[in-house]
């Protein structure tokens, strides 16, 4: 069973409040996630310890980026979200954010499906789809964790980024390969490190963003 109490602590420790109800939500994540995973294969960690440091409170980094670069993202494409990370922690935790998960494996679509419906997430979705035939209107930014290498994010979903909006990618060490493999048109913004508390991984979060020449869009 999941410590609710050593929980909270994790996440305060990375400076950000969390409800009661955003607290049973995240916990009922995670047994979820544990049960649905004996059949449906959404991670390799079964521990409960490391489902909470590696996967809930390693995609709670996300919210806290976010929240310290004062983004205001309303819409957020997750792209290869698989169980969820690090939409669902995302979407429990802003609420006031329109969360889309996209995943090509139907199986992962259903839970998220049904994860949405039992944490009553009504600001997430999840569409079962390849990326790049999702046709919706722009997003502020699109997220990733472990989906691809930076080019093919971007390549796979620029179609879908607002003009003025983020790619946001989760990485390990920082991927200087990858960086350095982006198409012209594409620029890093930024590189932030990511702490999560008790564990002891590199963990990187990449910001691109379309360049721009002059005042239109290349």
């Amino acid at each position: 069973m999941i410590d609710s109490v050593g929980l909270r602590r994790k996440i305060e420790t990375l400076g950000l409040a969390v409800t009661e109800e955003q607290l049973s939500q995240l916990i009922r994540y995670a047994s979820l996630l544990l049960k649905w995973n004996k059949v449906y294969n959404l991670t390799r960690i079964t521990k409960e310890d490391d489902i909470v440091n590696l996967h809930l409170i390693d995609s709670l980094t996300l919210v806290k980026a976010v929240r310290d670069l004062h983004l205001p993202l309303k819409r957020v494409l997750d792209v290869g979200s698989g169980g969820g990370l690090p939409a669902i922690p995302f979407a429990v935790m802003e609420p006031g954010a329109d969360i889309t998960m996209v995943d090509a494996v139907k199986k992962k679509a259903l839970f998220l499906t049904q994860v949405c419906v039992e944490l009553g997430l009504k600001n997430a979705r999840a569409l079962h789809a390849r990326i790049e035939e999702v046709r919706e209107e722009p997003f502020d930014a699109v997220t990733s964790r472990a989906f691809a290498s930076l080019s093919d994010m971007c390549a796979l979903t620029s179609h879908l980024l607002a003009p003025d909006g983020l790619w946001l990618a989760m990485k390990g060490k920082e991927p200087k390969e990858e960086m350095g493999a982006l198409n012209p048109e594409i620029g890093v913004d930024r590189i932030l490190r990511l702490e999560v508390p008790g564990v002891s991984v590199e963990r990187n979060l990449i910001v691109l963003r379309k360049r721009i020449r002059g005042c239109e869009e290349v």
